[in-house]
Parts: structure tokens; sequence; C-alpha cells
């Protein structure tokens, strides 16, 4: 079969587990028992599900055991707090009810009490006949070996390749028509992670609550997604589709989409590489590129600020042509404002270079008085950083060694250049300006450090 196989797209794995979506579909439908006259002080928010100040027991009258059938009622201990009363189960249950714009008994929101209801027996449903089920659905995920993907690897592989190097035509033709776009995360995972050409940086994947139209199906237990809205959590750097109890268990193996990167600047460092494919973020590496060439000579380099209107349009040159961007000597005659370009990049990160996380360390390792057990510190500290950022800030300490080497014409030195790039490399996991101008010698000693010994250091 797979041996006729044209496209990845067109072949489905039938991998996907359906007894949670038989399960959705064998669930009570809502049945709204609706009050025969009209309530005063009904909220304008509720229907005619609303009856009024009603008691407990006479709520459960109204429902007449129909399983699915509810009512809204206000308290009569508490006026003015608003009670769901659900029949699920041969039993009555009630919930609170809150409403800020939209309904809500937890964490989900929705439009209306019809939906809420109807996600709330599904979910009730689901829970009763499939609780030991749904505790054992992490237990063996698809996601550790998914044999499908593995055939189809070189295909995808290829595919990958080839959308890369003909991206401006593909955006040119129809885009939405073009197979990269059909490929799942799960398929795209297992090509870039055996792709030779690729810079296997770990990273976590950015999950965030999604509402996903229309049935889908966990990518790491292959089990449905069942609910109304917020059935799951997405990635939003690479589109991995999971439930949110799964997303504890997925490895820390994002493969950023580049589609789905909208920017350059102010992008997570490791998401940026991962997502291009290369070792520094390509800012880093295009600006350096510049300055070595036109301007390791000019006095006062980095130190020198350019025009802010100019190092902002550097930052929407790349942040809308990525590696196209031209910073060219014709376009950008004064090398300050590239030097402004970088630092500004370099301080809109998320995640400084220097990590929130090893900040603290950094620090204490230059309050080390004596300089060798200093450097050692400071070389123990180097090995916590991220792979990515390991490799950036590497790369940056090479550049500003040449930078050195041609004091006599920039006036340019390691402590200089620490002033400098200490606040633009590390800041203080918390937002103190106390912290800050405490730690500002400290920060102008490390990065001093850093380019001083970058051979001995990396």
């Amino acid at each position: 079969m797979l041996g006729k196989i044209e496209d990845a797209e067109e072949y489905q794995p039938p991998i996907w587990k359906s007894y949670l979506y038989q399960l959705q579909q064998e669930a009570p439908r809502p049945k709204r028992i609706i009050c025969p006259g009209e309530v005063e002080n009904r909220p304008k928010y509720y229907g005619r599900e609303f009856h009024g100040i009603i008691s407990r027991e006479k709520a459960d009258e109204l429902l007449g055991g129909v399983e699915g059938a509810y009512i809204l009622r206000e308290s009569q201990r508490q006026p003015g707090c608003y009670t769901l009363a659900l029949r699920f189960g041969n039993q009555t249950l009630n919930y609170r009810l809150f409403y800020d714009g939209k309904h809500f008994v937890g964490e989900k929101r929705f439009e209306s009490i019809h939906d809420l209801v109807t996600d709330g027996l599904i979910t009730l449903y689901i829970e009763t006949k499939a609780s030991e089920y749904i505790s054992k659905m992490t237990t063996n995920p698809i996601y550790e070996h998914i044999g499908y993907a593995t055939l189809l690897r070189e295909k995808v592989s290829r595919r990958l390749s080839r959308s890369k190097n003909e991206s401006r035509k593909a955006s040119v033709t129809n885009e939405e028509h073009t197979p990269v776009e059909k490929i799942s995360s799960l398929v795209r995972r297992a090509a870039l992670t055996h792709n030779d050409n690729h810079f296997n940086y770990e990273k976590t994947h950015n999950f965030k609550v999604h509402t996903f139209r229309g049935p889908h199906w966990c990518e790491y237990c292959a089990n449905f997604m069942w609910g109304l809205i917020a059935q799951g959590v997405r990635c939003s750097d690479c589109g991995l589709n999971v439930h949110k109890q799964c997303s504890k268990h997925v490895p820390n193996d994002c493969q950023p989409d580049l589609k789905r990167i909208k920017k350059v600047y102010c992008c997570d460092l490791t998401t940026l590489v991962k997502a291009h494919n290369t070792q520094r973020p390509m800012v880093v590496d295009i600006c350096i590129r510049e300055i070595e060439a036109r301007g390791l000579k000019s006095e006062g380099l980095y130190r020198v600020s350019g025009f802010t209107e100019h190092i902002e349009d550097v930052k929407m040159a790349f942040d809308r042509d990525g590696e196209k961007a031209d910073i060219s000597a014709n376009i950008y005659p004064d090398i300050n404002i590239i030097t402004g370009a970088l630092k500004l990049y370099f301080r809109d990160l998320p995640i400084p270079v220097i990590t929130y996380d090893t900040y603290s360390k950094f620090i204490e390792a230059a309050k080390i008085s004596n300089a060798d057990e200093r450097l050692e510190a400071v070389h123990e500290v180097l090995m916590l950083l991220p792979p990515a950022h390991y490799e950036t800030l590497r790369y940056l300490m090479i550049h500003l060694k040449k930078v050195t080497m041609n004091e006599k014409d920039n006036f340019m030195n390691a402590e200089n250049l620490g002033i400098v790039f200490g606040p633009t490399l590390m800041r203080p996991p918390e937002d103190s300006t106390l912290t800050t101008l405490h730690d500002m010698r400290y920060q102008k000693l490390i990065v001093q450090i850093l380019i001083e010994n970058e051979d001995v250091l990396f």
C-alpha cells in the first residue's frame, strides 16, 4: 500500500482511537425545561430556562428524572447567586453559575447556557464511562514510535527542503494548496528530527488552551479530544495538538514552524533558531558580518548610538524580510545603526542571552575575588546555558574580541564593551531597578571576563 503513495498528505494512518469519540456521540443531549410563566427580575443573559427563586427540591421535581434535563434557578439562601440544576446519572447535580460576558461554572467559558450544558454532559458521561481508560491514555503513546511517520520521513524531508528553497515561489502560487501545509505537525516533527542539517537544540513546546472546530485527535496518545470548546492545547510554535494532561508528557522536542513565527525581534531565541534551522539567530550572524566587513575601526563602536528611527527600520526589515533583509552600506551607511539594531535584538529577547535561571549564578561568580577561581566559576555557569544561548554568546564574544583587537582605532576595550553589553545580555529575573543598579558592575565584569577569556571559556 505504501509503495503506491503519491503524496504524504494523502496517506491517512489507521492509528486514531475512536472509543472516546463514540462515547461523546452517546452522551445525553441537553433538554431545557422552560418556565411556563414570566419570572420577575430575570437576568437579561438567561432565557426561559430560568425559574426564579426555587428550592433544590422543587428543581429536582421540575427536572422529572429526565437525563440531560436542566433549569436555572436563583438561590433561596443567597439571593443574587444563580445555580444550574442538571440531571445526570439518575441524580440532580447543582453547579454555581457565573457570568462575565460568558457563562461558566469552571475554567471553560461559553457563549450560551446550551453550549455549557452540552459540554458538561459530554465531560460527565465520558469521565463516568471511561475514567480508568483516560487515566491510562498516556501509557502507550504513539508519539514515541510513530511508525507511519517513519515510513514517510524521506518524502516529507524532501518536501520540506523544496518548500524552503521555493518559499517565494510558493507564496505567489496558491498557498493553501501547498503539500507541506497539509502535513501534520507529528509527521513534520519526525521528518525534521532525522534531518542531518537540523541543529538539535532542545526546546519546550509553547502549549496554549485551544478550541478545535470539528473532531480532533490527540497527537500524543491518539485519542479523541472531547468536548465543545477548549478540548486540548496547541503548541503555538509548531502546531502540535494534544490533550492538556498529555502535554505534561510530551518531550522537549518542539520543531517550530516558520509560518507560525510572526517576527524575528521579540521572539524566543531557541524558537527562532529552530524555526530557521540555524545555529544562531540570523540577525546576529548578518549584523556581525556587516560590522566586521566595514566597521571594526569605527570610533566608539557599540558605544555610539545610531538614529533610533533608522534602527527601528532595520528591526522592521528583519521582521518583514528575515534573512533577505538588506542592511548594506548602500541603505545604512552609518555602522552605528547596525550595532544599534544588534543591541536592540538582544534587549528585546523575552529570555535574555544569559538566562534568568543563570543570572544569579553569574553574579555570584563575578563576586569571587580570586581570578582563577572566578574564571572556573564562570565556566561552570556557562555550561548551564541552553545550547542555542551558549552558541549565540560564544559567537558574540569571538566578535567582541575582534573589536578589542582594533582598540587603537575604535577606542573600545573589553571593559568598555562590558559596560555596553552587561545590561543588554543579562537582566535580573525580578524587574527591580534597585537590583539592576546594584548588579551593574558585576554585569560589566562578567562580559569583560567572557571577552578577555573567550578562547578558554568557550
